[in-house]
């Protein structure tokens, strides 16, 4: 899912930070430590409006 965030993000010129991506992958599937997407104050509604848009749901959280 990760992957799409990026073309997501990137594509419309989004600044954003992954996060935890290296932990997430070393604790194994339990999801104990999930990847964070960061993005600056100033893009937050730009980029939940595109994720949303893009149907993912409710998956983007404060």
């Amino acid at each position: 899912m990760i992957w799409v965030i990026d073309k997501l993000l990137g594509g419309a010129d989004i600044p954003y930070e992954v996060t935890d991506r290296n932990m997430s992958v070393l604790e194994g599937s339990i999801s104990a430590i999930q990847i964070r997407i960061l993005v600056p104050d100033e893009h937050e509604a730009d980029a939940r409006e595109l994720l949303i848009y893009a149907d993912l749901g409710n998956w983007p959280r404060p």
